[in-house]
């Protein structure tokens, strides 16, 4: 199984909090990377415009659902990637427990949690994970600018609680490198600069466990 020339990495996941910029730079890795891609199917979830409005009652609903459907999606891409020299997924699979970690109660969270590793332990871990770091006001503005209403309820609370969780999951992390990019104030989009120096990651090496790469 052949890489592009440079790269060191064949599956990389790009991560980030909810309106970081993932389906972007997951897009634009694909084109440089000559890359298979793969994107949450998200906005089929029946239960995620009813959790914004009642999170309490339809958490567990929501998280389930999320499981099942990313489980399933990894597998089928996965398997079928064989030929494929590098993949980019816009997601982490364990970020299910990132977010259940924060959406669920204690007890409904253990549950959740024995359900997901009796599930999941056939599945590879990513290469390489590249987390895209955004403060909370810049969240919220590109959630508000792509205008999806399920989205309009989604607090400041929540968006630095699961940034918390994301930090403190990786920060435990040993078996893959997860780079942690600082984007506040950077529009990778608009300013060719910094995408460039995002696309140059997988040609590098890390170390495995927490690593923070520097765009400026």
């Amino acid at each position: 199984m052949t890489e592009k020339p440079g790269s060191n990495y064949r599956y990389i996941v790009v991560e980030g909090n909810i309106g970081a910029g993932k389906t972007t730079l997951t897009e634009a890795y694909s084109r440089h990377l000559n890359a298979k891609e793969i994107y949450e199917q998200f906005v089929d979830n029946p239960f995620l415009p009813l959790f914004y409005e009642n999170p309490d009652k339809y958490a567990l609903q929501l998280e389930l659902t999320f499981l099942v459907e990313r489980f399933r999606q990894l597998k089928e891409e996965l398997e079928s990637s064989l030929f494929h020299n590098a993949i980019v997924a816009d997601y982490y699979l364990k970020k299910s427990l990132i977010f259940a970690s924060t959406t669920l109660d204690e007890a409904d969270f253990k549950l959740y949690a024995r359900i997901f590793h009796s599930m999941t332990g056939t599945l590879p871990e990513p290469d390489l994970v590249i987390y895209l770091h955004q403060n909370t006001e810049q969240l919220l503005q590109n959630i508000a600018h792509r205008g999806r209403t399920y989205e309009s309820n989604i607090s400041r609370t929540y968006l630095e609680r699961i940034q918390k969780s994301y930090f403190r999951f990786f920060k435990q992390v040993s078996a893959f490198p997860v780079v942690v990019v600082d984007c506040q104030n950077i529009d990778f989009v608009a300013d060719k600069a910094y995408l460039n120096k995002l696309l140059d990651i997988p040609f590098q090496r890390f170390n495995k466990g927490f690593n923070v790469y520097d765009l400026k």
